[in-house]
């Protein structure tokens, strides 16, 4: 009795030491404990940003590519991208790069394929360019990005940002995500000659996918409202258990236009198969013909308008995130803001090089840093989810959109509580407020709403004479975003 008690208790000790020095590499590494969070915490939180955003790898094949040229975005030579290949090519982009970001920044923010700039590929670009130009338009992109990431000029005009419109940046992503939830769940639709939005179909919710929406919208309010560890990864997986049973008994299957009752996005059932090859064929395959094929000044402006969506989406989304999470001071500014800004940068340069699209922080991230997550481990959590969906497709695609919108919902409704860090009584700073919260969802784009912000703060406080008080560089900015707005008319008038 005694040897075996001397041996279990020394096998205890001998896993103590390693235990520990596991934790000591992570603090040393991340600084978990003075973020004042756990590893748990983290894993936890990188768990729930990947299932909030385990869409994307599913939802932009379908943006960018087909399984034919019948059925996918055609460029101007008749070229097409096959979905299995932008399926494994952003998969491995949104890993790499997400671990990237949480080891070289140490947050929480997840990056993968940007839905703003792919839809704009797809619709507006590649009518003009081939895939692989374009491609070579989004990676000068990231080039030019970077260069301001690194030399410090994207910090300063960070920096040159007014609290007040920071904290409205915030505000205006927390309701751009819950609306991103509200549509992609069905809960709110467009309507025919009527108001342009509705609840469900006609006024009322119809189909079982919105139910379950609603179901898991509650669920997770419930457990966070009481204080539940794990609460949003507890309801987005008890939800979709729910789903995958309701879909076993209802056969609902995907939505169409003969089936508008089904599921929009993947269909919540186990897969046949869990493992699947990853075809990478895509990656290199970019070109900087663009110049030739259209002209200098046409490309010119298409990276121009690639930049700015790109520079300023990033960069609301991050101070968002950031002060959800408490990581960033009064004036919005958060650790390691630099290397942050370059990483994402990096991200537009290794989308254009892999055919995905340019990779930007996500704004569903903001499901972790709901759940706790406070470091660049719940990111490496995430990344390293990512690069294992490029073998495990079947699997990412049992959690359906209408369940993962809910936790975008319960997150949009934390981040909306940093209103109370803006004195509305001015209505020189109410107004550019007002204008930065209702023009991103309302648009589709946060680029639009820190733009019209932006505009609004420097001509009031010209207007009041208090044009000391502007930041020369928001001048600057905001020039170039009146620019950015009438873009289309310029290019027109200028044969672009």
């Amino acid at each position: 009795m005694t040897i075996l008690g001397t041996r279990r208790d020394t096998a205890e000790n001998d896993k103590t030491p390693s235990a520990s020095a596991r934790r000591g590499v992570l603090e040393r590494l991340f600084k978990i404990t003075e973020r004042g969070s756990t590893t748990g915490r983290e894993i936890r939180g990188g768990l729930v940003t990947f299932f909030a955003m385990a869409y994307i790898v599913i939802l932009n094949p379908l943006i960018l590519g087909g399984t034919s040229a019948e059925n996918a975005p055609t460029d101007v030579a008749g070229g097409w991208l096959a979905t299995a290949q932008v399926g494994a090519v952003t998969g491995l982009a949104a890993g790499v790069l997400t671990i990237l970001f949480g080891l070289v920044a140490n947050l929480p923010f997840a990056l993968a394929a940007g839905l703003g700039i792919n839809s704009f590929l797809a619709v507006a670009v590649v009518g003009d360019v081939t895939w692989p130009e374009a491609m070579g338009l989004v990676l000068i992109n990231g080039v030019l990005i970077v260069l301001l990431a690194a030399t410090g000029a994207r910090s300063a005009i960070f920096n040159a940002v007014p609290r007040q419109l920071k904290a409205a940046i915030t505000v205006g992503i927390g309701l751009f995500i819950a609306f991103i939830g509200f549509v992609d769940a069905g809960f709110v639709t467009p309507t025919e000659g009527g108001p342009p939005v509705q609840l469900g179909d006609g006024g009322s919710i119809t189909t079982v996918p919105t139910m379950i929406f609603v179901f898991g919208l509650l669920l997770m309010g419930i457990l966070v409202s009481r204080g539940v560890k794990g609460g949003l990864l507890i309801g987005l997986v008890g939800t979709t258990v729910v789903a995958i049973v309701v879909e076993a008994v209802l056969q609902l299957g995907p939505a169409s236009e003969d089936n508008p009752g089904g599921w929009s996005l993947s269909v919540p059932a186990l897969p046949d198969t869990l493992v699947s090859v990853p075809d990478l064929s895509l990656l290199g395959q970019f070109s900087f013909g663009a110049f030739d094929r259209i002209g200098a000044l046409a490309a010119t402006m298409l990276v121009f308008t690639l930049f700015f969506t790109n520079f300023f989406d990033a960069m609301g989304t991050m101070t968002g995130l950031a002060k959800q999470g408490g990581l960033a001071d009064a004036d919005g500014n958060f650790p390691r803001i630099k290397s942050a800004l370059v990483v994402e940068g990096v991200g537009a340069v290794v989308g254009g090089g892999t055919s995905s699209s340019s990779n930007t922080v996500f704004v569903d991230s903001a499901a972790g840093v709901g759940e706790g997550a406070r470091t660049g481990l719940a990111s490496v959590v995430t990344g390293g989810l990512f690069l294992a969906a490029m073998f495990l497709t079947p699997l990412t695609a049992v959690v359906p959109i209408e369940v993962a919108s809910g936790a975008l919902v319960v997150v949009g409704a934390m981040m909306m509580r940093e209103i109370k860090e803006i004195d509305l009584g001015d209505f020189s700073v109410a107004l550019p407020v007002f204008l930065t919260v209702v023009t991103m969802p309302l648009t589709y784009s946060i680029a639009n709403g820190i733009g019209i912000g932006f505009i609004t703060w420097v001509l009031l406080r010209f207007a009041c004479g208090r044009a000391r008080e502007v930041h020369p560089l928001l001048w600057v900015v905001a020039a170039g975003f009146l620019v950015y707005f009438v873009r289309g008319p310029l290019s027109a008038a200028l044969g672009a």
